[in-house]
């Protein structure tokens, strides 16, 4: 199964950057779908989840106000916009998919992508 993440870059603080991340090969209404990330010496952290039917979305406190995650079931994909990008934003961003709930993503994801670049500059 593969997942694409797109839509990585470089801005300047308080710019907005939106990422997708588009598979083929699963079910993907029946996937919660998530974002997390990795900065420069840190864990990998959770960043933002969305249930299949995208009733239930789920965000770190770091980014609540300022990111967005949503689908589109019918081009199996699942976005991320990012406004009012900080540096600490900067890191990889992976796209995670899992049959569980948006809730518990983090710990029972199956399936991830391998990443994009977001790099942001004061």
């Amino acid at each position: 199964v593969q997942l694409v993440e797109s839509g990585g870059g470089s801005v300047q603080t308080g710019g907005s950057l939106r990422l997708s991340c588009a598979t083929s090969d699963i079910t993907f209404s029946l996937y919660a779908m998530g974002w997390f990330r990795q900065g420069p010496g840190k864990e990998r952290e959770f960043v933002a989840s969305i249930s299949g039917n995208s009733r239930y979305t789920y965000y770190t406190d770091s980014v609540k106000g300022r990111f967005t995650i949503s689908r589109d079931n019918a081009k199996n994909t699942v976005y991320l916009q990012m406004n009012s990008l900080t540096p600490e934003d900067t890191g990889v961003y992976y796209c995670a998919a899992g049959v569980t709930g948006a809730e518990t993503l983090e710990k029972k994801a199956t399936y991830w992508g391998q990443g994009t670049q977001v790099t942001v500059s004061s």
